[in-house]
């Protein structure tokens, strides 16, 4: 007969809230290591009223006041949706934070607007940055870093401009409320945007870690949408790194001031083991 202490159900619970974890990271990364995700972006072309040509994509693309043109020659050509694009496409005007994936051949081409500017990132396959990916490493989980916070809304969202990795570039996003938590008997609060899905959030965050084991520029967190009465989880054990902590060629937020904490979140992903260390300027 085996007796069942405190003590067994805990470890029990220990190793549940790993495995949990370790299924999601692994979710994680295959995300980030698909053939024509972020890693596999070869170029970010800023555009302007000029057509312009770049190596890693096909036609000749500009930026004009109906939005971003292609110019394709008679031997191109790009697929959107099914649809076949030959000579001149306009994909229109371009939502900020969208984007748009027209295959060319094994690649695709993001059309995107960032910061008020329309760009031109290919995503290829085999670029080298994408085929020598390994992993990022992470903390070992611990539930420690998952708590329960408060979410408390702001009566109306509030647009708050953000720096970016891309040096003279800003992003604006809806500032939706605080979540608030307790840290070792430290109250802390941190400013939430709006999450992927309807609900949810998402924060920007520094802490006393980063640019000593985690990225100097930023991580993120994402959250379920909270509770009826405000109560959400908060995990730091799922902090991860953005895009810009891998490649020059992302446009990625930085954290508003206030989300510049103090103390050292010794959870979620570190600094990866090829970091990046300069970004691109928007053109003048």
């Amino acid at each position: 007969m085996t007796v069942r202490t405190e003590e067994t159900t805990t470890e029990e619970a220990r190793a549940a809230f790993a495995r949990e974890w370790q299924e999601w990271h692994a979710r994680h990364e295959k995300i980030r290591a698909d053939a024509h995700g972020f890693l596999a972006i070869t170029g970010l072309h800023w555009l302007d009223a000029t057509p312009t040509r770049f190596d890693d994509a096909p036609g000749a693309w500009s930026s004009r006041p109906e939005g971003v043109v292609v110019e394709l020659a008679e031997d191109e050509e790009l697929v959107l949706d099914g649809e076949v694009l030959r000579g001149r496409h306009d994909f229109g005007v371009l939502a900020e934070r969208s984007s748009i994936f027209p295959a060319a051949g094994d690649a695709v081409i993001e059309v995107a607007k960032r910061g008020g500017y329309d760009i031109v990132r290919p995503r290829h396959p085999d670029n080298p940055l994408l085929l020598a990916y390994t992993g990022t490493p992470a903390y070992a989980p611990d539930p420690r870093w998952a708590r329960t916070a408060r979410f408390v809304p702001f009566e109306t969202p509030r647009p708050t401009t953000v720096g970016a990795a891309v040096e003279g570039l800003q992003h604006v996003y809806d500032a939706v409320g605080r979540v608030e938590f307790d840290l070792d008997g430290e109250e802390l609060a941190l400013t939430a945007f709006n999450g992927r899905t309807p609900g949810s959030l998402m924060i920007l965050l520094t802490d006393a870690t980063s640019g000593v084991t985690t990225y100097a520029a930023n991580r993120s967190l994402s959250l379920p949408a909270p509770a009826a009465d405000g109560t959400v989880p908060i995990d730091f054990n799922r902090a991860t790194n953005l895009p810009c902590a891998y490649t020059e060629l992302a446009t990625c937020p930085l954290p508003p001031a206030e989300n510049r904490l103090a103390v050292a979140i010794e959870a979620g992903e570190q600094t990866p083991t090829t970091p990046v260390t300069a970004h691109r300027s928007v053109p003048n």
